[in-house]
Formats: C-alpha cells, structure tokens, sequence
C-alpha cells in the first residue's frame, strides 16, 4: 500500500508501508531506503 508522509515542513516522501511507530509516525520504504515521518491525510472532499 502505497503511504504519503511528511518530513519537515515541506519534502513529502510516497512509498510503501512499513509500519506504524508507537508516537504516531509511519515508515515507509523507496527502494532500499525507509523513511520516517508524519502522515498525510488524504483530504475529505
């Protein structure tokens, strides 16, 4: 599944989920690296 988060104020990384951390961040994975930070909610229109 694909997940959006935010690193910082304004890089936003798109990769695969990993996993959810115990304080509200998610990990997700591009290629080889994995990335955490703070996920984007997708917007109710």
């Amino acid at each position: 599944m694909l997940r959006t988060i935010a690193i910082g104020s304004c890089v936003l990384i798109q990769g695969l989920f990993v996993r959810a951390n115990a304080n509200g961040t998610i990990s997700v994975q591009v290629g080889d690296q994995i990335y955490i930070g703070r996920p984007v909610l997708a917007d109710a229109a």
